[in-house]
């Protein structure tokens, strides 16, 4: 019988304002989606979220930051559509910068821990 995978261990960053998270792995792939598709309801969909979650996601971006993350047209004879702000394209790039630069950081140490677990 063949061996199930084994889930890879992993970090997660979240750069947190207040309470809130700003960004994280999760709002960070939204926003590339969001970039993708032009539309924050086909970024859902291909995220495989509800279209609430992902706006409720992007709201709070929104009210984290100085100026909004993404830019929403509503819906019309040619429907609505979403767009990533500079201030989106900015906070993106940053995030994933400091995840690409905190993995280096820890490579070493993560392929040591990772020994360790189960296969």
């Amino acid at each position: 019988m063949a061996k199930a995978a084994s889930p890879a261990a992993s970090i997660r960053i979240r750069i947190a304002y207040g309470a809130d998270i700003a960004i994280g792995q999760g709002k960070a792939d939204l926003l590339e989606a969001i970039g993708e598709t032009g539309s924050i309801s086909a970024a859902a969909r291909r995220l495989e979220m509800s279209y609430r979650k992902a706006w409720l996601l992007v709201d709070e971006m929104n009210q984290c930051f100085h100026a909004p993350v993404v830019a929403a047209a509503k819906g019309g004879h040619r429907g609505g559509g979403a767009v990533l702000t500079p201030t989106g394209q900015e906070a993106l790039a940053r995030f994933r910068a400091i995840q690409a630069k905190a993995a280096e950081a820890i490579a070493t140490d993560v392929r040591a821990f990772r020994k360790r677990l189960l296969d």
